[in-house]
């Protein structure tokens, strides 16, 4: 009796411990479906005006008016500013008293020129006749050459004066300063009454921008410049309003990294990152954008669209350029199968062959409860 016993309990334990406490965990998959998927490289740049000059002061003196304000519009030779032109007009009086100070020595030496001319004549005629000495006649002739340099030392200095003169106006006119360009007033630098001193360096007054086309500078890692070319679709952002596109076309990308000059030629092990410019323009008729707002620029390197999509996730072992092995289920049984690849972006690839709309493939195998919960959410 006992041993049937003992035997009873052995073929209770047997099944206790060979009978499954629990379901296996489901595979966790994800269906072939159609999506637009889009290969791109991303960056951050800025804005800024497509073209933006800094309109100085050649003259140094006070600023006695300022014409303009922070966003007024003007147009190429509007006067912006003037400074005090005073010295600059004392300048041109003292210039053209010299022009007509150059001017009267010329005729004065124009008549000596004359007289001494009939001189040195008579002088000849009258050393022809033997009534005067040879002396005489070289005095004569010494003295019309001295003349004749005379007239053209005195035609220099006129030039020299003409010269001087036209200097002067021109140093007069640079106290009227003068819009380069139309444009807009995005900086005032000098306020009216402050002196300006242009010895060295020519000192700034305002900051005048074309602001109805805005140029994207995106900085490329050196990891992504070799994959974008001029002439591809890019669109950007803008931190304050993520959800409007604005969409351009590439124009081109800079060859010398950013901060070149401070690039060093050592082969050293510090790790710098380098960065490249990319440039393209967009049209900004409204001046909604404005001057360095940052931008989220999307640069487009390829994209397609309702095309048989599957997660990354899902991808298996690469047995070469675009190919791979995925598990695919066929019920609830996985088969390996070999599918050729296309376009991929940070989720998902697109699948070229290989795989039918709808498949399951798997992407992992998780445990328990949580495992069935993603299945039903990917599926």
């Amino acid at each position: 009796m006992l041993r049937w016993l003992i035997a009873a309990l052995l073929v209770a334990l047997s099944i206790w411990l060979l009978w499954p406490n629990k379901a296996a965990a489901p595979l966790l998959s994800a269906s072939v479906t159609r999506q637009d998927i889009e290969d791109a490289v991303l960056a951050s740049g800025a804005l800024e005006a497509v073209e933006q000059v800094d309109v100085g002061a050649q003259v140094s003196g006070q600023v006695t008016r300022l014409l303009v304000e922070n966003g007024q519009q003007v147009k190429q030779g509007e006067l912006l500013a003037e400074i005090d032109p005073l010295i600059a007009q004392n300048d041109l009086k003292t210039a053209q008293a010299e022009l007509a100070s150059s001017q009267a020595q010329l005729r004065i030496k124009q008549a000596q020129l004359k007289q001494y001319e009939l001189a040195y004549r008579r002088q000849q005629q009258m050393f022809g006749q033997q009534a005067s000495s040879k002396a005489d006649l070289e005095n004569a002739e010494a003295q019309l050459a001295v003349t004749r340099a005379e007239l053209q030392n005195a035609q220099a200095n006129i030039d020299s004066a003409a010269i001087k003169v036209e200097r002067s106006r021109t140093q007069l006119g640079y106290t009227r300063i003068q819009a380069p360009m139309d444009g807009t007033v995005v900086s005032i630098v000098t306020r009216q009454g402050q002196t300006l001193a242009a010895t060295q360096t020519v000192p700034t007054l305002l900051k005048l921008a074309n602001l109805d086309i805005m140029t994207v500078k995106a900085q490329i890692s050196e990891a992504d410049v070799s994959k974008v070319r001029a002439g591809m679709p890019v669109y950007f952002t803008l931190i304050g309003d993520p959800d409007t596109r604005y969409r351009a076309k590439l124009r081109t990308v800079e060859l010398a990294p950013i901060n070149v000059n401070d690039q060093t030629t050592s082969t050293s092990s510090t790790n710098v990152a380098v960065y490249y410019y990319a440039l393209f323009d967009v049209p900004n008729p409204d001046h909604a954008l404005r001057v360095a707002m940052t931008t989220q620029v999307t640069i487009v390197l390829g994209q397609r669209q309702g095309v048989l999509t599957i997660p990354r996730t899902a991808l298996g072992k690469q047995l070469g350029p675009g190919e791979y092995q995925v598990q695919v289920l066929n019920g609830e049984t996985p088969e390996t199968r070999t599918i050729q690849t296309g376009l991929k972006d940070d989720i998902k690839v697109e699948v070229l062959e290989g795989l039918a709309e709808h498949d399951k493939v798997v992407i992992g195998q998780p445990t328990g409860d949580e495992g069935r919960e993603k299945e039903d959410e990917m599926s």
